[in-house]
């Protein structure tokens, strides 16, 4: 089987994977870009986005990945659909099996696989993803100003979520299976203390309720068997993050939380050679605007280790 051999590749299409790209071509390390399984990353299954800078309008997720999809190839990157099915990064020149049968040798890699929000697995949920049911305030809960919504979580990140959709929304539920929240102190007062957030404490959500307009409410199943529902016009699912790091965790040192580490603010993992961007590498910020910028570092990095 004839092995293909290339000087800088990519491994991603979100926001991250496109901008390496982007800056990978401009540095004429001709890239190969491989999408993965949802070209675009998790970005696309939110709708409109209102908070990446030079769109004062917003612009749909789709298109701004489109756009910077087509940058990347104009500028002259090999974007090609496909999923690396397995990585050797033991001996150089660091090997890539992509789709199980294509065999890449590259002096670099950048993985920008990014990190799947987890979701409640509801049929319902799954329905109104995009209408209603998000797992990013930050990107979504501008739409939902002056409206009902709930948070899905008890720990750190549904706190957060909590208390800034409670900056916008006016009323905001938070949807807690026990009857403690895992979050830390400061976030705990932060929720506790504001007065438009409201904790339903013992409830699992057991169903999404909505119509063709989007959500209008969330099905709740209370520890002592009640059933209940509460309208509301969106719900936050905030129960944590997966990244997809495991395809590379036999090389690539990780957190305990499979998030990869880099070398202080640079992208250079602990293999020589290997650089991490986006969301892969980041447990705290997770938007698109801060991983195209982390893109731009991976490619900035790999472009100076190859030259050297």
């Amino acid at each position: 089987m004839e092995i293909e051999k290339v000087k800088c590749l990519i491994i991603g299409g979100g926001p991250a994977g496109y901008t390496a790209a982007i800056y990978a071509s401009r540095a004429s390390l001709e890239p190969v870009l491989y999408e993965g399984r949802v070209p675009g990353g998790q970005l696309t299954t939110t709708t409109v986005i209102e908070n990446f800078p030079g769109f004062a309008e917003g612009i749909d997720a789709n298109e701004l990945m489109s756009r910077m999809r087509g940058q990347a190839v104009r500028l002259g990157a090999d974007v090609r659909r496909g999923e690396v099915s397995a990585v050797d990064f033991s001996s150089r020149p660091l090997r890539v099996t992509v789709d199980e049968s294509h065999q890449i040798e590259s002096e670099a890699v950048i993985i920008a696989t990014g990190a799947t929000a987890r979701y409640l697995g509801l049929p319902s949920e799954q329905r109104f993803l995009g209408m209603g049911v998000s797992a990013c305030a930050t990107c979504d809960g501008f739409f939902y100003r002056r409206k009902v919504v709930a948070v899905v979580g008890g720990g750190d990140t549904a706190c957060e979520e909590a208390s800034y959709l409670a900056g916008l929304c006016s009323k905001v539920y938070m949807i807690v299976r026990r009857d403690v929240l895992r979050a830390s102190e400061a976030m705990q007062q932060r929720v506790l203390n504001a007065p438009n957030i409201e904790i339903l404490w013992n409830c699992n959500t057991s169903e999404v309720l909505g119509d063709e307009s989007g959500v209008t409410g969330v099905r709740l199943l209370r520890k002592d068997g009640e059933v209940f529902d509460v309208e509301i016009a969106g719900l936050f699912i905030a129960i944590g993050h997966h990244p997809q790091s495991e395809l590379f965790s036999a090389y690539v040192e990780t957190d305990a939380n499979g998030y990869i580490k880099t070398d202080g603010v640079s992208s250079r993992t602990n293999v020589e050679g290997v650089f991490a961007a986006g969301d892969v590498q980041d447990p705290h910020y997770r938007q698109a605007v801060n991983a195209a910028a982390s893109g731009c570092r991976a490619a900035l990095d790999a472009e100076k280790y190859l030259k050297n």
